[in-house]
């Protein structure tokens, strides 16, 4: 099948990113000649591997008229609709993700820059002690072309193997087919997953790698094949390697692995190579490296207070209030600047007090709009659901019995809600709606294996809400502050000055006008820096992004320092201009004369950016180290 094929290949794709990045790095050889050898070794295995990668000849023909079938009923032409336009604006816009510039990508840029995997001396701590999945893949894509413009593919690619993969994965767990039919189509319309498509975000990409290995381990113990086997301890791996907040969803792999046990006896030697190749593409080598440095496998011990629960009971009842939340805001939120100034004045002491103390700051914030940094699937969905759940449990006398699940099945449909908490009772992070963006996939399934679902779905009132759902899906990508689909400036401009009284309209164009140079943000500061510096300082905070002083890609290296450092290290590293940030400085307590004082560096220049809207603007310092 062209559709499994596809599959299989973006699993190898990643494994080979992963493993090429940290077999290159030990090499010291990260570099285009060290990728160009790597690659050549993959396009020999892949020829080698007959079937794996590769689609029959006939089947092309026979397959291209089926998906064009397939476009001419609603449900599939409108997810094509907003797939079109979420490849539009990837297309059209750099990528802007502001964790994704600031340590993502700043981490693969370091590593390129030293020829190999490095502990960045950094006062981010996330270009250190997180899951390098997505980082690897990464890295080859910004060698070879020197931008970051393909990223975005990294998201996108996956998005559109969702919805087979979905139906496989429903269908097999006992979903009706035109049950899972109606929602392979529907969930990739999440908020998330499609904001995140054209993003280089990293929450819903591992979605694929969650489906991916409970399917193909599904699959392992009803074919007896081990190449079902292999993609499925593959995709787990790859998993953990994305984010370590999946690390839970191993539990629904690890059960339905055990029953592929027949398998690994007939291929024990190939299990071991496969199991090893798991093993170097997970977190595992991530979780060494945190221990080296840390004494920490997971890397809470540098992390934000908060991000790690004090009280599992608060985790539990704090993070399922946060889903709910987040879920059921509506996409159009005009009341949210309010809501944040308010909300813990508005909730009852017994609410706001726990999640105030036991989770991360600005934990009960909302935005006016759904944006990648904290959305989860969104109301649409959340309402469909709660609707497909209500009609389940009291449409059970109306509606005709099916023939019972047995047991193991019915256990399988708990463990991802028993891997979900577990994940609340560890996570005090701040926008898990987000965060749990893999699990919402393997969640559904106990969701709609009632009786009354079948029928539900053909009712016009169902099929009122969905397309309501498809319309609003369709605002958001159209009105996202990430990437517009409409002329937001320029019409916000002309508004703003019509009401010049206006605070929502001023802040609307704010936000808009702050995105619009995410891709930069820092432009302006790198503007001061003389055109011949090859190598400059950064003294950020933790959250500071220094993607700007990397470009042009190449021309300059980027070295992280901080506020501590003596003067010594300046010189070792022969930097001789630096650029300071005022909230470093605030945070540590100190203020810029004191810094040049110790330092002996002089002030070059000073100007304002913006980073973030909350922030506004901020000073930025361009300094010059003595030099003997």
């Amino acid at each position: 099948m062209a559709f499994s094929s596809c599959i299989q290949l973006w699993l190898w794709l990643s494994a080979f990113a992963t493993l090429a990045g940290w077999m290159l790095s030990a090499a010291g050889e990260l570099n285009r000649s060290g990728y160009l050898i790597a690659i050549f070794i993959f396009l020999a295995f892949a020829l080698s591997v007959r079937g794996t990668t590769r689609l029959k000849r006939e089947n092309h023909g026979l397959c291209a008229k089926k998906y064009f079938r397939r476009l001419r009923r609603p449900l599939p032409f409108c997810f094509a609709v907003l797939a079109a336009l979420v490849f539009l604006s990837g297309l059209i816009y750099a990528p802007d993700n502001y964790t994704g510039l600031t340590y993502r990508v700043g981490r693969a840029l370091q590593w390129l820059s030293h020829h190999h995997w490095i502990w960045v001396h950094t006062t981010d701590f996330r270009m250190n002690d997180r899951a390098c999945g997505m980082e690897w893949m990464m890295t080859p894509i910004l060698l070879f072309t020197n931008s970051t413009r393909g990223l975005f593919l990294l998201n996108f690619l996956p998005f559109l193997l969702l919805p087979g993969l979905i139906f496989s994965i429903f269908t097999r767990l006992g979903v009706h087919p035109r049950t899972a039919w109606q929602w392979m189509w529907l969930l990739p319309t999440g908020y998330d997953f499609l904001l995140q498509a054209g993003s280089i975000a990293n929450d819903t990409f591992p979605a694929i790698y969650a489906l991916a290995a409970i399917d193909y381990a599904l699959r392992a113990s009803s074919s007896n094949k081990f190449s079902d086997l292999a993609n499925s301890i593959l995709a787990a791996a790859l998993l953990t390697g994305a984010k370590a907040s999946n690390l839970p969803l191993l539990l629904p792999w690890a059960i339905l692995i055990v029953r592929a046990f027949p398998v690994v006896r007939k291929k024990m030697v190939a299990t071991f190579l496969v199991s090893l190749l798991a093993a170097i593409v997970s977190f595992l080598p991530t979780a060494i490296l945190n221990i080296h440095y840390l004494g920490n496998w997971s890397g809470l011990s540098v992390e934000d207070a908060g991000m790690n629960m004090k009280n599992p009971l608060v985790g539990i009842w704090g993070n399922t209030f946060i889903f709910l939340l987040d879920n059921f805001t509506p996409p159009l939120f005009p009341f949210a600047e309010w809501w944040n100034h308010h909300a813990s004045a508005i909730l009852p002491h017994f609410i706001s007090a726990p999640i105030t103390a036991n989770f991360e700051k600005g934990t009960l914030s909302l935005g006016e709009l759904p944006t990648e940094d904290w959305t989860g699937i969104g109301l649409g969905l959340s309402v469909l659901l709660a609707v497909t759940v209500c009609s389940n449990c009291f449409g059970r006398r109306f509606s005709p019995s099916r023939a019972p699940l047995s047991a193991f099945r019915i256990f399988i449909l708990v463990t991802p809600w028993l891997a979900l908490l577990a994940y609340c009772v560890k996570s005090g992070m701040n926008t898990g709606a987000r965060l749990i963006a893999p699990y919402y996939p393997v969640l559904l399934p106990l969701l709609l294996i009632g009786n009354a679902t079948p029928k539900i779905i053909r009712t016009r009132w169902w099929q009122s809400l969905v397309y309501l759902n498809l319309f609003l899906a369709l605002i958001v990508l159209i009105l996202t502050p990430d990437r517009p689909l409409w002329p937001a400036k320029t019409i916000l401009s002309r508004l703003v000055a019509q009401h010049p009284d206006s605070h929502a309209l001023a802040r609307s164009l704010n936000v808009y006008s702050v995105y619009a140079k995410r891709p930069d943000p820092l432009a302006d500061v790198r503007s001061l820096l003389p055109p011949e510096v090859k190598v400059v300082g950064f003294l950020g905070a933790e959250d500071d992004c220094d993607f700007s002083f990397w470009l042009p890609f190449g021309s300059r290296r980027i070295e992280h320092f901080l506020l501590s450092d003596p003067p010594e290290r300046f010189h070792e590293l022969g930097v001789e201009y630096a650029v300071i940030g005022k909230i470093n400085l605030d945070l540590r307590q100190t203020t810029l004369d004191d810094w040049l004082k110790k330092t002996g560096a002089q002030l070059v220049a000073t100007t304002n950016a913006t980073l973030k809207v909350a922030e506004g603007p901020q000073p930025w310092y361009v300094v010059r180290l003595p030099h003997d």
